[in-house]
């Protein structure tokens, strides 16, 4: 094929690539205008809309949107590719797949079986042609369960990452704040740290506060430090206890190595973290962040829109079977997401795109505070997320990060989004806040518990 034609009225439409189409069917946004990838005017975007819709699926194992020869990441997607599981829809257009996917025939069984069939583009290309509403009913049908120390992503579930961050990797500091969120109900997902420092020994002391907590409280979750994998390796080797294995990763090659990494190191922390042996209801141990602009800041996008490089990642996390993988959605500022809508539309594409790839997927709904978005667009996108079945989301102290400098969700949110769409804590953490008596479901209504449990009383007391 020469290239993909359109016709629009009287004016005709000429891309050159698939990757021209995918680019310019991007709903607009401002990380493509940054690279030079957009439309050009609505009519072309809706042109190329309707371009895509007419692709037919089986094009993107023909064509690569980045070489094969030359990007790790399309090998991995090509290569662990299943055409078995891909033969139901097989014959169908990107458009015919959007009508499959809201039909009732896709249901929660057909689109698990079909997740190791379906390449990042296709996915990324699908939800290009569908509207908010689309990208929720189709990712509120499938869950995504992993385990380690507990279940997360059951149906009716909703699970928190608590985020005790200090500018200073203060002991006391970060333990008021795990408190703190656990009085609220949170940190199913993972008690997680983003340090001050990187120092491996700075590390370690950090990963035996967290386990110290963890195991005295006996509370049925993880900890994580999210340093570099291999920070994460050399605290093992120092023996360490270390639950999660924790990396940020891209959509390229070139954008990972960026981070310093390669499916190689990758694996070598896979192999790492399962030989400590810490989970109890399951070996899921890897913990992933993504989010839509990263290749394009490392200058590692090869011409490909933003979204699809994030798509892409999740070829990544999936391949090493990962606990938790979140997109830290409007982290990266407004010179890739410029405005709540933005951010808000991007958040919902991440989310459908992994649940159809099979990946756990959370989101750190959140903003920085020099892009045209507020608390009430991640009000919405945090209420949306929760409708579709997000797995997981962030708890912070005031919904203000002291280390990052970021706004995202706090305690009281996650209990608001609990509350509302009766959502409940994984099961297995849901137990101890009973036994605790810090939550309880009182009429299929999460409740705070009546008092401060006498162990975390004793805890503040000594810390005041």
């Amino acid at each position: 094929m020469t290239g993909y034609l359109h016709s629009v009225g009287a004016t005709n439409w000429r891309f050159d690539s698939l990757r021209e189409v995918m680019a310019k069917a991007s709903p607009a946004r401002s990380g493509d205008c940054l690279a030079e990838v957009a439309a050009g005017s609505d009519a072309e975007r809706v042109a190329a809309q309707m371009c895509l819709a007419q692709t037919p699926l089986k094009r993107f194992l023909d064509e690569a949107l980045i070489p094969y020869e030359t990007d790790e990441v399309t090998r991995l997607i090509i290569d662990s590719h299943d055409a078995n599981a891909f033969s139901p829809v097989s014959h169908l257009t990107v458009g015919d797949f959007r009508n499959w996917l809201l039909g009732e025939d896709a249901d929660e069984a057909a689109l698990k079986a079909l997740a190791p069939g379906l390449t990042p583009e296709m996915v990324a290309a699908v939800s290009k042609i569908m509207r908010v509403q689309d990208l929720i009913l189709v990712a509120q049908k499938v869950r995504v369960v992993s385990r380690f120390r507990n279940t997360i992503g059951l149906r009716g579930r909703m699970s928190t990452r608590l985020q005790p961050n200090h500018p200073t990797d203060e002991a006391a500091g970060i333990a008021a704040s795990i408190v703190d969120g656990l009085l609220y109900g949170n940190g199913d997902a993972v008690i997680g740290i983003n340090p001050a420092t990187d120092s491996t020994s700075g590390i370690c002391e950090l990963l035996k506060m967290l386990d110290a907590i963890i195991q005295r409280y006996e509370i049925p979750t993880q900890g994580c430090i999210l340093t570099h994998v291999s920070t994460s390796i050399e605290a093992i080797n120092r023996g360490a206890p270390l639950d999660l294995v924790f990396q940020s990763i891209a959509g390229t090659e070139a954008a990972n190595a960026s981070f310093g990494i390669n499916l190689a190191v990758l694996q070598e922390g896979y192999e790492a973290g399962l030989s400590q042996q810490r989970g109890t209801v399951g070996d899921n141990l890897m913990y992933f962040e993504t989010g839509q602009g990263s290749a394009l800041s490392a200058n590692a996008h090869h011409g490909v829109d933003q979204q699809t490089c994030e798509a892409r990642a999740y070829a990544v996390a999936r391949n090493f079977k990962p606990l938790l993988v979140n997109t830290v959605v409007g982290f990266i500022g407004p010179e890739y997401l410029y405005n709540g809508k933005q951010i808000i539309r991007a958040g919902l594409e991440d989310h459908f795109c992994a649940k159809l790839l099979g990946v756990p997927m959370g989101c750190d709904i959140c903003y920085t505070n020099h892009a045209e978005a507020d608390q009430d667009d991640m009000d919405v996108l945090l209420t949306l997320l929760g409708t579709a079945g997000i797995n997981f989301i962030m708890g912070i102290p005031g919904s203000d990060d002291v280390m990052l400098n970021y706004q995202t969700t706090s305690f009281h949110d996650a209990l608001y989004l609990r509350q509302s769409l009766g959502l409940r804590p994984a099961p297995e953490f849901e137990e101890w806040l009973a036994k605790m008596d810090i939550l309880r479901q009182d009429g299929g209504r999460l409740q705070m518990g009546e008092q401060l449990p006498p162990a975390f009383r004793q805890a503040l007391e000594r810390m005041a």
